[in-house]
């Protein structure tokens, strides 16, 4: 059984499907919720870290100054050798923890769109070639040094990385449930505009591709935590 301590920023980016794969594999699991004011976790009371999601950004440590511990928590988790996976903004720490630049990306990605995986994603973590996806963000990050480059999309050329086995990074949503898209829109709906890879609500809503994205991420985290 692995430990697994779970960061969630806001109420409404949840761990999703990665909660019902922790049930089925019989792990520990244990939350960080940053918005109720839980406090960080000691490196020795978890074997694995899950960094989720939110609405603010990497270099908004002004806003929110707890993001300069959280950091700090995912540098030593790294450097510990524990297992550390982040989502979204999670992986945009993960990435500036490792030393990679984060910044706004091109094009806003809100939606359903096709994620492609590189020869490695497919090789060495067994992803599909092509399948659709959920994503909401702005920002993108760089590849950190020595990373494995697994997957990415028409809007964002940097979707999914790993470092080793035990370090991945996650920028779209995979474990996304019908729930989690209609919360998103209800408190973060404001940031649906124009652009190439921005839908609409309902169209956000009217789509159900959460089997396969769930499936995809169950052998990304059962890889993780061989």
């Amino acid at each position: 059984m692995t430990r697994i301590h779970c960061i969630e920023h806001v109420p409404f980016e949840t761990p999703g499907c990665i909660a019902d794969w922790v049930v089925e594999r019989g792990h520990s699991f244990a939350s960080t919720r940053v918005y109720a004011g839980d406090r960080y976790p000691a490196l020795e009371a978890f074997d694995a870290l899950v960094v989720m999601g939110g609405p603010m950004g990497v270099h908004d440590a002004d806003v929110y100054p707890w993001l300069v511990e959280e950091r700090q928590l995912i540098e030593r988790a790294v450097d510990s050798d524990k297992h550390v996976l982040g989502v979204c903004l999670g992986a945009q720490l993960l990435a500036s923890a490792l030393g990679a630049r984060v910044y706004r990306n091109r094009f806003k990605e809100i939606g359903w769109f096709p994620m492609h995986a590189t020869e490695a994603g497919v090789t060495a973590w067994n992803l599909p070639r092509k399948l659709l996806a959920f994503h909401w963000h702005s920002d993108a990050f760089e590849l950190p040094s020595g990373a494995m480059h697994l997957a990415k999309s028409d809007g964002c050329e940097h979707q999914m990385f790993a470092l080793g086995t035990k370090v991945v990074g996650v920028q779209l949503h995979l474990e996304m449930t019908r729930d989690g898209v209609a919360e998103l829109a209800r408190h973060c709906g404001d940031d649906i505009g124009e652009g190439p890879y921005i839908q609409s609500a309902a169209k956000m809503l009217a789509k159900d591709a959460f089997a396969p994205a769930h499936a995809c991420l169950h052998t990304v985290l059962d890889r993780w935590i061989a």
